[in-house]
This record gives structure tokens, C-alpha cells and sequence, in this order.
């Protein structure tokens, strides 16, 4: 069994800011697998089904975002799951809006969220960072991440969270490559080969010039003959 973590706050004044792209991952991945109805447990949301072949139980941990470590850390003990079992979605200001990228164990890089995390079950966990960009200024971050995602942002947004959704299966079964192909099918889809090229002009080849026939001689030899003699 794997336990997927998504961070974030509650509440709906939360519920669209930069800081809760976890959050808004697992409703994601819940709504396209058909999972069932979100529980309070655990100190959070929780909601179980099936990824491929794996059962998953996806948690959003509500002890806002700096003691979100006390959630997962309950969790983890009641399934008797190793810290390796657990994946957590988080934001990441050092990735570009809509880049997305998985890593395993690691610190916590001033993430409140993952610090809390590291206190309680330690850093050997993986995660799946998903950039939101940074405001340019570390006196900013604060009032950055606790802000919505401007409209001009949606478009990304939604490929980036469907290729999370379609390649969930994948991330379940430990196969991380098929995983952030996924992803890239999204954000970046392959153009189509099979657009027609453009013919190339060609000249119409020219045809033959014809020899002019020789005009016939008509006469007889006698007259020919009868011709000089004139």
C-alpha cells in the first residue's frame, strides 16, 4: 500500500493559493481514479482506491501547513507503512511555473511543510516537486505563496495537474520515468507528424519540337526531265 501526501492549508480562502498545488494534486488524481468520498482522519482529508495494481490512500493533512508532519506521522504508524511508502506533492519555489519533478530523501530546503514531515517520520520519503516560480525577493515568499494563481497561470496549471492524474498509476508502481512522461504529454505535447508538406513546384516537362516535313515531289521523272529543257 502507498500513501500519497498532498500539502496545503483548509478552508476556502486557501483553497486556490500557490501554496496548495498538493492539495489541488489529489483531488486530481481522486477525481480521474474514482476514489471514494474524502474522511476526517488522521488529522486531515482522507480518501483510499486504486492505482493500477496498488492500493493508495491519498491525505491531506489540515493542521495547516507547518504542522503537517503530525498528520502524515499518524497515518504512517496506523498502516504500519516504512517512510519509503510515502510520496508527498508539494510546491517548490525553485522550479518554474509548471515544471515538475520527482526526487527521493533530501532536505527540506526551508519548506515548512517538509520540515514538519522530516520531525516526524524522518527524510527518507519521496517527493514530487511542483514549481510555482519564485517572487524574486526571499522577503516576498511569504505573501507569494499564500496568494492565489493569477487567471494567466490556469492554462499550465490544469495540464500540469491532469498529467499528475494520468500518470498517478505509474508513480504507484515506483516507475517514476513513465511517471513524469505523463506529465510531459501534457505540458509539452508532441507536435503531429502528419500534417501535409507542401509539394514542390516542378516545371511541366517541354515537349519535342517535331521536324517540319520536306514537302513531297509530285512530278514525274518525264517532266522533270522536260522542265530543263524549257
Amino acid at each position: 500500500m502507498k500513501l500519497f501526501v498532498g500539502l496545503g492549508n483548509p478552508g476556502a480562502k486557501y483553497a486556490q493559493n500557490r501554496h496548495n498545488i498538493g492539495f489541488m494534486a489529489l483531488d486530481h488524481i481522486a477525481s480521474d481514479h474514482g476514489f471514494g468520498p474524502w474522511k476526517g482522519k488522521f488529522q486531515g482529508s482522507l480518501t483510499e482506491g486504486r492505482l493500477g495494481s496498488e492500493k493508495v490512500m491519498l491525505l491531506k493533512p489540515e493542521t495547516f501547513m507547518n504542522l503537517s508532519g503530525q498528520s502524515v506521522g499518524e497515518a504512517m504508524r496506523f498502516y504500519k507503512l516504512d517512510s519509503t511508502d510515502i510520496t508527498v506533492f508539494h510546491d517548490e519555489l525553485d522550479l518554474a511555473p509548471g515544471k515538475c519533478r520527482v526526487k527521493s530523501g533530501g532536505g527540506h530546503a526551508g519548506h515548512n511543510g517538509l520540515r514538519s514531515i522530516h520531525q516526524h517520520i524522518g527524510p527518507h520519503y519521496d517527493r514530487v516537486r511542483l514549481g510555482i516560480g519564485h517572487p524574486g525577493n526571499k522577503n516576498a515568499v511569504s505573501g507569494y505563496v499564500l496568494r492565489d494563481f493569477p487567471k494567466a497561470d490556469t492554462g499550465w496549471l490544469d495540464d500540469v495537474l491532469r498529467g499528475i492524474a494520468d500518470g498517478a498509476p505509474h508513480l504507484a508502481s515506483g516507475d517514476s520515468g513513465k511517471f513524469m512522461n505523463a506529465v510531459a504529454l501534457r505540458v509539452a505535447p508532441p507536435r503531429s507528424s502528419k500534417s501535409p508538406k507542401p509539394k514542390a513546384e516542378t516545371a511541366e516537362p517541354s515537349k519535342p519540337i517535331e521536324p517540319t516535313p520536306e514537302p513531297q515531289e509530285t512530278r514525274s521523272k518525264m517532266q522533270m526531265l522536260m522542265d530543263k529543257f524549257k
